[in-house]
């Protein structure tokens, strides 16, 4: 196992106090921390992301997409899980109904786009699963987990009036206009060990207390941890909220019987 680096990304829509154990340097505004992928993990990204405004609406194409865009990078399929929420705080996922490019388009360029997405009130525990193609943004008073494909591909369609460039071309090209669909957003009990997400890149469970022999099973190979509450060792070497890391596979880890944490692999 092998604690991952930390990137700490100020942002202008990031936050100046965060959620424990983060903490900002005093002056900063933190919007993102990321755990540099690991060459035995390399398709894998995990990062915290703290708002204190409204992020671009934006979308992501798929590796062919990008492929067939001729971008340098991978496309991206990525999730979300709320670990804290101001009151009010939502996040824009998908479309309240069908719509075509043009009008997508229309309603990018006249702000509009921002009431046609289905802005979700959240709380901690909400996790969302957001498919390429998916038009989304992430609002105001939030600080959530995101695991996602290993990709900095972010097509812009609206970014209420910053200074920003802006993608309509290429988003509009790669984005559909629907709704998410609802197996994609679900809330996460407080405890038990729950699957949060099974796709065609990767498959992350969140554990409560020791994991059981099917589990094991399933992530015998190489895989990311981050801890949630309590800590995880392997050998000589702690890991506690806050933290993420590489493992060789789940059997190599010991878990801490009260707490609870995040563990991811690149799927089969």
């Amino acid at each position: 196992m092998s604690k991952l680096p930390i990137r700490s990304v100020e942002k202008p829509w990031g936050k100046d106090v965060l959620p424990a154990p983060f903490h900002a340097p005093e002056g900063q505004r933190i919007g993102e921390i990321w755990f540099v992928p690991p060459p035995e993990v390399p398709s894998l990204l995990v990062k915290y992301i703290f708002t204190s405004e409204a992020l671009s609406v934006q979308v992501h194409p798929s590796d062919a997409q990008a492929a067939a865009a001729g971008e340098k990078d991978r496309g991206k399929e990525e999730c979300w899980l709320v670990i804290d929420a101001e009151p009010g705080a939502t996040l824009g996922v998908g479309f309240h109904q069908h719509i075509d490019h043009d009008t997508m388009r229309a309603a990018a360029l006249d702000g509009s786009i921002e009431d046609m997405l289905v802005w979700h009130p959240v709380k901690p525990g909400d996790f969302f699963y957001i498919p390429a193609n998916t038009v989304h943004a992430i609002g105001a008073g939030v600080s959530l987990i995101e695991i996602q494909q290993n990709s900095d591909i972010t097509y812009r369609l609206y970014d209420y009036g910053r200074p920003r460039e802006l993608h309509l071309d290429a988003g509009i090209a790669v984005s559909k206009g629907e709704p998410l669909d609802p197996k994609l957003h679900k809330h996460i009990p407080d405890t038990g060990t729950v699957e949060l997400a099974s796709g065609a890149y990767f498959t992350a469970h969140r554990v409560d207390g020791l994991p059981d022999a099917a589990l094991a099973a399933d992530y015998a190979g190489p895989m990311l941890v981050i801890p949630r509450s309590g800590t995880v060792t392997l050998g000589d070497e702690a890991l506690k909220p806050g933290d993420c890391a590489w493992a060789p596979g789940i059997d190599a880890l010991t878990f801490d019987a009260q707490g609870q944490a995040i563990i991811v692999r690149p799927a089969a």
